[in-house]
């Protein structure tokens, strides 16, 4: 079992930070959710303390270079339209550091999706140029954030971990395995990032017009398992 790490949240108070804040802090990390504003980052812990109680106990507020300062890792979770500017304002606290990227670059035009991605190639490839010291792993690309903050519900998606630092895609394939019913796979080099975001503005078109909540499941093929690989 994965032990307890620090880990800090750039942007836990939109959506998808906050609940995965949330969600980390169930299984007994330290979490520490950061905003540009001590004050949003306080508002947003308190309203999820509100909502959960002890079960986020070890859920805290700081501001975006508190977190960037946590320990273990660090997740990028602002908007994908600020988190190149963030990342390079923080590079010197993540030197040496696992940071995930799980941002997609999104623009709705009429009833569908289209990507947005970088001159990089991927936004997680533009997160390691950010901050070009750090141990970048790209994750969480494909699971709705109101599925992270929904506590009582089980978890159904899959998890795809791209990076190019053996360790920090090991960090986090642990990381996502010791979320109950979450599965991992290696998916390789940050260079394939590029296809879990592009794919988000695939699934996201197919849920808007299907009227769905469909989520990334991989068949014919065991996900991964902590010690193991």
């Amino acid at each position: 079992m994965l032990s307890a790490m620090q880990i800090g949240v750039l942007g836990a108070t939109g959506p998808a930070g906050k609940g995965l804040a949330a969600r980390l802090a169930s299984v007994g990390h330290d979490v520490i959710a950061g905003s540009r504003e001590d004050e949003r980052a306080a508002a947003a812990v308190a309203a999820l303390s509100d909502r959960w109680g002890e079960r986020v106990a070890t859920l805290r507020p700081g501001d975006n270079a508190v977190a960037a300062a946590a320990s273990d890792m660090v997740i990028v979770a602002t908007t994908w339209e600020g988190v190149i500017d963030t990342t390079r304002e923080h590079a010197a606290l993540l030197v040496d550091k696992v940071v995930v990227s799980m941002a997609n670059g999104l623009e709705k035009i009429g009833n569908e999706f289209r990507p947005v991605l970088p001159d990089a190639g991927s936004l997680a490839q533009a997160v390691q140029q950010a901050a070009p010291k750090a141990r970048v792993v790209s994750a969480f690309h494909l699971i709705p954030a109101a599925a992270f903050v929904a506590l009582d519900n089980e978890m159904e998606s899959d998890v795809v971990v791209c990076g190019d630092d053996d360790g920090a895609r090991t960090s986090v394939l642990d990381l996502i395995v010791g979320i109950p019913t979450l599965r991992a796979f290696d998916g390789g080099s940050l260079s394939n990032a590029i296809g879990l975001e592009a794919f988000a503005s695939v699934l996201l078109t197919v849920n808007l017009r299907h009227k769905g909540k469909g989520t990334l499941r991989l068949l014919g093929v065991d996900g991964y398992k902590a010690g193991k690989e």
